[in-house]
Parts: structure tokens; C-alpha cells; sequence
């Protein structure tokens, strides 16, 4: 068995861009760029700078990029989220104002159209899509919290596009003068194994602060052409229903019957987002905290009302996970906190979207999930064992190539790893969980001298709870916390990159080439013969 390796460890805010290049591009400004042929590395650990946490602050209601700038039913907060497939994308955006108070009545989703007009040229816009609205409400049915009900929300799918082309678009409801201004965006390249989308930008815990605008500020001057937050979106239930933000999620509400979320929150959010996802498409996945209970045993409805998401298009029945093709990649994106067992519908999914993946049209097979299964630090150490236990061997079975987390506040990158072993053909998992989060940063390690957590204290209620077989077999046998961890444009070679936000733009904390080796890690998987990604 190959040695277990303390993490590769880089704490900090990010923006993270993958590249699809060749392999002739490998040394860059005369540097040599290591790949993952190299590995398996060393662990690498560069400390958190602590004078960086006080950035954290939210944006203020005021601040001019969160405040609203239309009238009556103009269209705001628009958003481009990408279909199953580069011949479709789906415009989203909100009309009307939200309401938030004790006796509130919704709008009424009839009254507005939800119109896009649309061409390969700004004038004239010859094609039009009509879509679907609705309207959602947080309540609680408890004295002292108020109750929200959003603006009209509406979702308008384009269909017919032709790949690697700009379309100029604008949406509303002509029938009432009520119209955006003209927007634009690129459609993904076609699938194939020489296709691919030149940048992509991948972030988690984003949150809406001075941080926050720092990532976005980086993504921005990056230009991609695809955005992924591998969830924790605005971080709306950090607040009280009154608007008063809280510093502890857990200590904050103990006084209070269910947990609030002041839901102006997400308008703010999409308000400061749209000068990027108006023109560039970004892709969701849930966190924990979209969770966001309220009467009824309602969860994550602000989540998957707000955006939209090729469910439908890729098989699925759910917004909590899904699939879609970026030139050569076929993303999966899936649900930490639904079930996620082998009689889940989500796994029976899961089983049928991989088994239809033809790794010789989409070479590269990334996965994304909120939180970790691997990680180094004491935060949210081996919370998520019982979905690893559950899913790892179906992903890895398929030759997923590179999972993308969350959850964890810091960046971490590892070497091939399955089963807490070092395996040449087990994916990469990159942990992007600093992109601007209103939290602390993660800086302890679970294998530092007393930040091991005690083991009962790992259950989570979403995540089935606690499972104490997963460090009683293997190499961590008899220890929950152990010394010697995992470390962690073409068809074969991606190039990531990792930005810290108090660096200039051009400075990169983080960079190596993934390679895939297909031809060494040929295996049966389940159903049908898959090429496995190799180091």
C-alpha cells in the first residue's frame, strides 16, 4: 500500500480557473509548470495569513452594487445557466419588488410575461422564447419573524444555438415596455475530444462581502467562459429576519423556534452578480446553507427558485443534482444533502448518467459536491463519510478525473486518492470552500496536536448521521485522526491555477498540470467498459 501523505495545504480567499491546453504549453514564462505525472508530491503547507480575516464584512444594504436600479417590472438580477448540451441555455430574472414584513401578499406570476429575444446579431433580435415565472415565500409561523415573499422569478429556455457563438439577448415583457437592456453571451464549444471552453472559473462559499467582490473582481479580469459555485451562495441564513446579521450560525439562534434567514439577502446577491452571469453562464450546486428550513419542513426553496438548472434535460427530477456538457468535460453535480444511498433515486441517477458518458466525446468526467470527502482540517472533518461510503466507488469505478468541494473554508489540492489510499487512477479532489465566505477561515489541522475532533461531534443530520465504520477498516484503522494522510487543450491535459485575492491578479498561489492516462487504468465498470483517469 502506498504511504499516506500529510495535505497540500494553501489557506486562502481564490479564484480558481481550470485550462484545457497542450502539453507544449507546459513551461510558461520559462518556468517549468509540474503536472500530476510528477506526483505524488510532498506535502506542501503554507499557513493562513490571520491579518487577512478581519476583511471579511459584509455588503451593506446600501452599497450602491446591491441596491435596486429599475422600475416597476424591469427585469434585474438576470443570469445565463448552461442546458445538458451547447444548443440550449436557459435566461433567468427577477421582476417586481420583494416583500418582507407580517402581512404580505405575493405578486401575482400571470401578470408579467417572461419573454427573451434573442439573435446572433444585436439588431435585430429575430428568434423569441417564452418561459415560466413563479413566486416564492419563506415563512414562519412564529411571533417576532418576519415572512418574505420574493419578486416575480422567471425562467425562459433558448433552444437551437450553434456551438462557440455569441447571442445577444434581452428579457421582460415587451407587453409592457418592461424590457432589459441587450445582454450577451458565448454558447459552449460543441462536444469532443479537441473542444473545450478556454477558461473555466470554479469557486465556493462566495458569500456577499468586500471579499467577495475582490473573487469577483479576479474572475472578471480573467474572463472565463463558465462559471461553478460548488454552492454556499449568499449566505442569507447568517442573518435574523429583522436584517441583523449573526457571527455564529449555531450560537445565534438559540433563543429563537427555527432557524431564520433574512432572505433580501439573495436580491442583494443577485443584484452584485449580474454584471458577470448576465454574460457568462453559471452552474449551482446546493450547500448547507441553502438549507434554509422554514414552515412546513420546507428546505432549499430559495435555491431552487432562483436559478435554473438542465434537471430535465439530463434525466434528473431534482435541482439538487444534474448534468451538462462544457466542450470535452461532462460535469456531474450532485446533492450532499438528500439521500445519496445506493436505493436513492439520486444514485440510480448517478448510475445511469455515467453509464451514458462516452469518454470518447467528453474525455474528462469532473464531479462537484459541496462537501469534502477528503480533508485535512479539523472543520467539518470527516463529516461527509457516509456519502463517501456510499458513492466513492461508483465515481471511481467511472474514471471521474477531478472532484470539486466546498464547505471547507481554505483551498486544498490533493494527489490520486481512493479509499484514504493513494490509487494513480482515483480522482483529484480540489477543496475551493474560501471564495469569500462571512466565516472564519479554516486553519487547524485534524492531525495537530489536539484539533482532533471527538468522532460523535462528525454526524450531521443531513448527511446520514454518523458512521463509525469508516475509521475502524483500512489505513486509519483503530484511528479517527491519523498522522499520515492522503496528499493531497486536448484529451489528456488540463491546466489549473489558483488566484489568492490579496495577490495582484497575475500572481498565481497554486498551479499544476492533470493529466489523464486513460490507457493505464482500463476497467469494467458497472454496466459497461469506462476509460479511468490515471497519473
Amino acid at each position: 500500500m502506498a504511504p499516506l501523505l500529510p495535505s497540500s495545504v494553501f489557506a486562502s480567499l481564490l479564484l480558481l480557473i481550470l485550462l484545457c491546453v497542450s502539453p507544449s504549453a507546459i513551461h510558461a514564462g520559462g518556468d517549468r509548470i509540474p503536472s500530476t505525472l510528477d506526483g505524488p508530491f510532498e506535502p506542501v503547507t503554507v499557513p493562513f495569513d490571520l491579518s487577512l480575516r478581519g476583511n471579511a464584512v459584509d455588503l451593506p444594504d446600501t452599497d450602491p452594487r446591491v441596491v435596486r436600479r429599475v422600475n416597476g417590472f424591469e427585469p434585474e438580477q438576470i443570469s445565463v445557466s448552461l442546458s445538458a448540451n451547447h444548443d440550449s441555455v436557459w435566461i433567468s430574472w427577477v421582476t417586481g419588488e420583494f416583500q418582507i414584513g407580517y402581512n404580505i401578499k405575493p405578486l401575482d406570476p400571470t401578470t408579467v410575461g417572461s419573454i427573451v429575444r434573442y439573435g446572433k446579431h444585436r439588431y435585430p433580435l429575430r428568434h423569441e422564447a417564452k418561459g415560466k415565472s413563479l413566486v416564492y415565500s419563506q415563512l414562519y409561523p412564529f411571533e417576532g419573524l418576519q415572512n418574505y415573499t420574493s419578486g416575480i422569478i422567471h425562467h425562459a429556455r433558448l433552444t437551437g444555438l450553434r456551438p462557440d457563438t455569441m447571442y445577444y439577448y434581452r428579457c421582460g415583457d415587451p407587453s409592457i415596455g418592461a424590457m432589459s437592456d441587450i445582454y450577451s453571451f458565448r454558447t459552449m464549444p460543441a462536444s469532443g475530444p479537441k473542444s473545450y471552453p478556454r477558461k473555466i472559473a470554479i469557486f465556493g462559499d462566495l458569500g456577499l462581502t468586500y471579499n467577495t467582490t475582490a473573487t469577483i473582481s479576479h474572475v472578471k479580469s480573467n474572463n472565463p467562459d463558465l462559471v461553478v459555485l460548488v454552492g454556499d451562495v449568499c449566505y442569507a441564513n447568517l442573518y435574523l429576519t429583522n436584517g441583523t446579521g449573526a457571527d455564529c450560525y449555531s450560537c445565534s439562534f438559540s433563543n429563537t423556534p427555527i432557524h431564520e434567514t433574512y432572505q433580501p439577502r439573495w436580491d442583494y446577491w443577485g443584484r452584485f452578480m449580474q454584471d458577470l452571469i448576465a454574460k457568462v453562464p453559471i452552474m449551482v450546486v446546493e450547500g448547507n446553507h441553502e438549507i434554509e428550513p422554514q414552515v412546513g419542513g420546507q428546505t432549499f426553496v430559495s435555491y431552487s427558485s432562483r436559478f435554473a438548472f438542465p434537471s430535465e434535460e439530463s434525466g434528473s427530477r431534482s435541482t439538487f443534482y444534474y448534468s451538462f456538457n462544457a466542450g470535452g468535460i461532462h460535469f456531474v453535480m450532485l446533492g450532499a444533502y438528500i439521500s445519496y444511498d445506493h436505493s436513492s433515486e439520486q444514485y440510480r441517477w448517478l448510475e445511469r448518467d455515467l453509464a451514458n458518458v462516452d469518454r470518447s466525446i467528453t474525455p474528462w468526467l469532473v464531479a462537484v459536491w459541496h462537501p469534502p470527502w477528503y480533508n485535512s482540517y479539523n472543520a467539518h472533518y470527516r463529516e461527509v463519510e457516509c456519502m463517501r461510503v456510499e458513492m466513492e466507488e461508483l465515481i471511481y469505478s467511472y474514471g471521474v478525473d477531478i472532484v470539486f468541494n466546498g464547505h471547507v473554508h481554505a483551498y486544498e489540492r490533493s494527489n490520486r486518492v481512493y479509499n484514504y489510499t493513494l490509487d494513480p487512477c482515483g480522482p483529484v479532489y480540489i477543496t475551493v470552500g474560501d471564495g469569500g465566505n462571512r466565516e472564519k477561515m479554516a486553519v487547524e489541522h485534524a492531525d495537530e496536536p489536539g484539533e482532533c475532533p471527538e468522532p460523535s461531534t462528525t454526524a450531521d443530520e443531513y448527511m446520514g448521521g454518523f458512521c463509525a465504520a469508516n475509521f475502524t477498516t483500512g489505513p486509519a484503522a483503530g484511528n479517527f485522526c491519523w498522522d499520515r494522510q492522503f496528499q493531497v487543450k486536448n484529451e489528456t491535459w488540463a491546466l489549473w491555477k489558483w488566484h489568492r485575492n490579496q495577490d495582484a491578479v497575475s500572481e498565481v498561489g497554486d498551479q499544476i498540470y492533470i493529466v489523464r492516462q486513460p490507457e493505464r487504468c482500463l476497467r469494467t465498470a458497472p454496466q459497461t467498459r469506462q476509460w479511468i483517469a490515471d497519473l
